[in-house]
């Protein structure tokens, strides 16, 4: 597949990095040549510096045989401007833009054929917002992610040790919980993947992936690990676009302080945040943290654009009682080194942003995508299709598909309902499957089971 990348950002970069790793055609366009020759350093792709939004650009680029743009500059213009081009000059077939504005996002006409011809916008602002949220509801998780429209959660949580479940196998799941069903998708354990069998001794310490319907995920934690009272005090550092944001989203249900050290954002913030307490300084303050008592902060968030602020801004919390601290870190170097110690969770926001991404350049019917484990490993919801003569996996049980190593079915979402991934059960036409792979080597495997054979047509 033909892929061309507009940006060479965080976002473009760890986009070029794991889609150039699954045999594509990458070419990425930027007005940074420096930052352009490092990709080129780094992985097999090629790179043109130049304005993206220029028709002469895009054509040296190769747009007229590209299957995809991704149109993902720090402009939301830049990347309007390009999406149009691309489908007025060239009838590129999919064309999916970074749009960062408010404005934007709210009249979606904007987009439409007659007008920007944009296929498909993402907001990383927004998805990390979202991504946020979710962890400060379930502050026991690493991860929380959503498939089949909210019907089935995929959670990684931290083993502890005392928890009903620990030093037992994984069959003793449902001995501890007979009227649920649940299933492990994956273990972690000193950072080396176990492919969970029913035999599996769960471990403190292990990072848990496993799979169930949202309304039963809270028990099923109860199993692994101690829960924590639910949050009620939130702290934010930073107040630019996710700060801004995640105060705006959290701030009925939750007591919430923003910091923020640019006084003229204060008074901006100030005005737009109705219940958030916005505060004037500086994040790394030792003596304004613990003046605002935090002690007492359930979950720490440091997110301003600075990683080095960030990190030790979150330490300080930490050191000053905070119960969870969140860290938002761009270098996604960092991110593996600082997360599992003093902070409890470190952000890369392009790897959260990514499997919005991965969803529309994926083949086969991929109805989303989430990057685990910054990037090594990957959660799909595809849907199945065709009958059993052109299908490798519709009319079979789970146990007879030849999945490649290092990927299992998790569950299956049937009009609805949440069924388990178990070996005796039924994938029918139209399922939607979640499928979890710790080896990202083997996704196209997954992704050719699930295509349709030409018959079928």
């Amino acid at each position: 597949m033909k892929i061309l990348i507009l940006g060479a950002g965080q976002v473009g970069s760890t986009v070029a990095e794991s889609l150039v790793s699954e045999a594509n055609d990458i070419t990425v366009v930027d007005l940074d040549g420096d930052k352009l020759r490092q990709l080129q350093d780094r992985f097999d792709l090629s790179t043109l510096t130049g304005n993206a939004s220029h028709p002469s650009i895009l054509e040296q680029a190769g747009i007229a045989d590209a299957d995809i743009l991704l149109a993902v500059t720090q402009s939301d213009e830049v990347n309007m401007v390009a999406c149009k081009l691309a489908a007025s000059l060239y009838n590129t077939p999919t064309k999916i833009a970074r749009i960062r504005a408010t404005d934007y996002l709210e009249h979606p006409q904007i987009f439409s054929k007659d007008n920007f011809c944009v296929d498909f916008s993402i907001c990383p602002e927004q998805i990390l917002t979202d991504y946020v949220c979710k962890l400060i509801e379930f502050p026991e998780a690493l991860q929380v992610l959503e498939f089949a429209d909210g019907h089935v959660s995929l959670v990684a949580v931290r083993v502890y040790e005392g928890g009903p479940l620990v030093g037992n196998p994984i069959s003793h799941m449902h001995m501890h919980m007979p009227q649920i069903d649940t299933r492990v998708a994956a273990i972690f354990r000193q950072d080396r993947p176990i492919i969970p069998e029913g035999d599996t001794v769960i471990m403190a310490g292990d990072e848990i992936f496993f799979i169930a319907a949202t309304e039963h995920i809270r028990t099923v934690m109860k199993q692994l690990r101690r829960m924590d009272k639910p949050a009620k005090r939130v702290m934010i550092v930073g107040g630019g676009n996710i700060g801004r944001r995640l105060a705006l989203a959290l701030e009925n249900d939750y007591q919430v302080k923003l910091i923020e050290y640019n006084k003229k954002a204060c008074e901006k913030l100030a005005g737009e945040l109705s219940k958030t307490l916005v505060l004037h300084g500086d994040g790394t303050d030792e003596n304004l943290l613990l003046s605002e008592h935090i002690g007492d902060v359930d979950v720490f968030c440091a997110l301003t654009n600075d990683d080095e602020n960030n990190i030790m801004a979150a330490l300080l919390a930490k050191s000053g009682g905070a119960h969870k601290v969140i860290s938002l870190i761009n270098r996604s170097a960092y991110v593996g080194l600082v997360q599992g110690g003093k902070i409890d969770i470190a952000l890369s926001p392009a790897h959260v942003t990514i499997g919005s991404l991965l969803a529309y350049v994926r083949q086969g019917d991929v109805a989303a995508v989430h990057s685990l484990r910054r990037g090594a490993a990957e959660a799909l919801e595809l849907v199945a299709h065709g009958d059993r003569q052109s299908s490798k996996v519709v009319g079979r049980l789970i146990g007879e598909i030849d999945l490649p190593k290092g990927a299992t079915i998790g569950a299956i979402v049937r009009n609805g309902v949440v069924i388990m991934g178990h070996h005796d059960r039924l994938i029918e036409p139209d399922d939607h499957v979640i499928v979890f792979v710790i080896n990202k080597q083997m996704i196209r495997k997954v992704e050719k089971l699930f295509q349709v054979g030409l018959g079928f047509f």
